[in-house]
């Protein structure tokens, strides 16, 4: 049965959750340019991000299979970042699932969207946020490129009544 929860205070297997967001972004390498920002985590700066951002870890049992981290913006927003899941994982909703505990976060904000960014080159998921109701909203480039090397995507949430 998959659990979704914050990330605890005690938590310590921070090179586990750098080996699971290395794992899920794995296919990724060789086919984004720039590379992902994956690559600059270490088990100290994903403790940081924990503590600066709203840390979410899928688990089946007692196996780590997911993950996500929330941060609040100015601009009316849920930004999702680093949402991964085990590539063993995958297919059984757990992305899905994920993404309703942000948006349950972003109405407990008083949000009205998410956001999130995904690189050009990965079409598979620009259509699989599509399918989860996203929408495009921007191409943007990385420092020093000319060329759009991600999207922006947002997902308007709709008041509860």
């Amino acid at each position: 049965m998959i659990t979704i929860n914050p990330i605890r205070p005690d938590f310590a297997d921070w090179q586990g959750l750098l080996a699971l967001i290395m794992d899920s972004f794995a296919y990724m390498d060789g086919v984004i340019d720039p590379p992902s920002s994956a690559h600059r985590l270490t088990p100290e700066t994903l403790a940081q991000k924990a503590r600066d951002e709203i840390a979410f870890l899928a688990h089946d049992g007692e196996t780590l299979v997911g993950c996500m981290f929330l941060k609040p913006e100015p601009l009316a927003c849920l930004y999702v970042g680093k949402l991964a899941v085990s590539p063993q994982a995958q297919g059984r909703g757990i992305g899905r699932k994920l993404l309703q505990v942000a948006q349950a976060e972003a109405a407990r904000l008083d949000l009205p969207a998410l956001r999130l960014e995904t690189r050009i080159e990965l079409v598979g998921n620009h259509a699989t946020f599509s399918a989860w109701g996203f929408e495009k909203t921007a191409e943007k480039a990385h420092p020093g490129f000319q060329r759009p090397t991600f999207i922006e995507m947002r997902k308007r949430l709709v008041p509860s009544a």
